[in-house]
């Protein structure tokens, strides 16, 4: 075990992480929508699997964020105050954190936020070995809910980091409390670089979510693998197949798992039914505007400062600042 595994905060035991995930599986099984979180895609497994959806050639976010952080890292490079910590919300892989890294040379704390402990602990190993000089503080912890920052990151001033276009993961009135709780998190007067994606055809989209490898089918049946694994649950993958469509009307991809059969599984001292064809809403995905995406930060106090596109606008970096406290 690293030492940065043994010095990582936890806002929650594991006991605990597990009677909340076998709550909100309970309660999302028996709604008249089936419904799972997306959080709880990223136990270790998922978390893998994501980063080999990464590497679709379908799979356009991650490739253009990157794009736009590397063109643009000394411009986001400034916002962050000399000597500051850096919060990254949802960390999963470090290959855009490292991009924003290398422009950095003045950062003294990078604290990552993740659900996926043990991801996290390599991941932050992995970071430390590459940045001896920075302080890797890792916090495991569901990044929605309230949870501590290390002592060294409370007394500097502080970035939030949150790319991916994870925002497009929530609910818009979901979205505009979760950039609430991050100014909370990180006080007056800080930054926040927040990735999102932008709405295009519905081709690319339908690409994106559904790619010939298969990989986001296996990433999508993995939240039943999981729950089978650690809440005792009797799910048949081969029951289940994926699905994934665009909703032009919300601007969101919707993933779904559907039932190939009429069936009857046994969760946490339940019986759930399916009927063929019925479905489980596990992720929905919404594409914004930079336009329609500034509306929703200041609806939650933040003020967009800049952001930054590729050259096909389909992705886009907003930086936001919150105000500093007044006197």
């Amino acid at each position: 075990m690293t030492s940065l595994a043994l010095n990582m905060l936890r806002s929650d035991s594991e006991e605990e992480a597990r009677a909340a995930f076998a709550r909100d599986v309970v309660a999302g099984l028996t709604a008249p929508q089936k419904t799972l979180r997306p959080k709880y895609f990223y136990d270790e497994e998922g978390s893998r699997l994501f980063e080999e959806i990464t590497q679709a050639p379908e799979y356009y976010p991650t490739r253009t964020e990157l794009g736009i952080l590397k063109e643009n890292g000394a411009a986001i490079a400034s916002l962050i105050p000399a000597g500051g910590a850096l919060v990254e919300f949802g960390a999963g892989s470090s290959l855009k954190i490292r991009t924003v890294l290398r422009a950095l040379d003045k950062l003294e704390v990078y604290v990552p936020v993740d659900i996926s402990a043990d991801f996290l602990a390599g991941e932050a190993a992995a970071l430390q070995q590459d940045f001896p000089r920075l302080r890797v503080l890792p916090v495991a912890a569901d990044f929605t809910r309230p949870f501590t920052l290390p002592a060294a990151a409370q007394k500097r001033p502080r970035v939030g980091f949150f790319p991916g276009s994870t925002i497009g993961n929530f609910e818009p009135g979901e979205a505009e409390n979760f950039l609430r709780h991050a100014a909370r998190i990180l006080g007056p007067g800080a930054h926040f670089i927040v990735g999102v994606d932008l709405i295009k055809s519905a081709e690319v989209l339908h690409a994106a979510y559904n790619d010939a490898a298969g990989v986001t089918a296996r990433f999508n049946l993995n939240l039943l693998s999981r729950i089978n694994r650690e809440l005792g649950a009797d799910f048949d993958l081969d029951a289940f197949e994926h699905q994934a469509v665009f909703d032009g009307r919300r601007s969101r991809v919707e993933m779904h798992l559907v039932s190939r059969e009429r069936q009857r599984v046994a969760v946490c001292g339940r019986k759930v039914d399916f009927e063929p064809g019925e479905t489980i809403h596990t992720e929905s995905s919404y594409k914004y505007t930079l336009s329609s995406f500034g509306a929703l930060a200041r609806r939650a106090g933040w003020t967009p400062v800049q952001s930054w596109t590729d050259p096909r606008d389909w992705f886009s970096v907003h930086a936001l600042a919150v105000p500093p406290a007044s006197h």
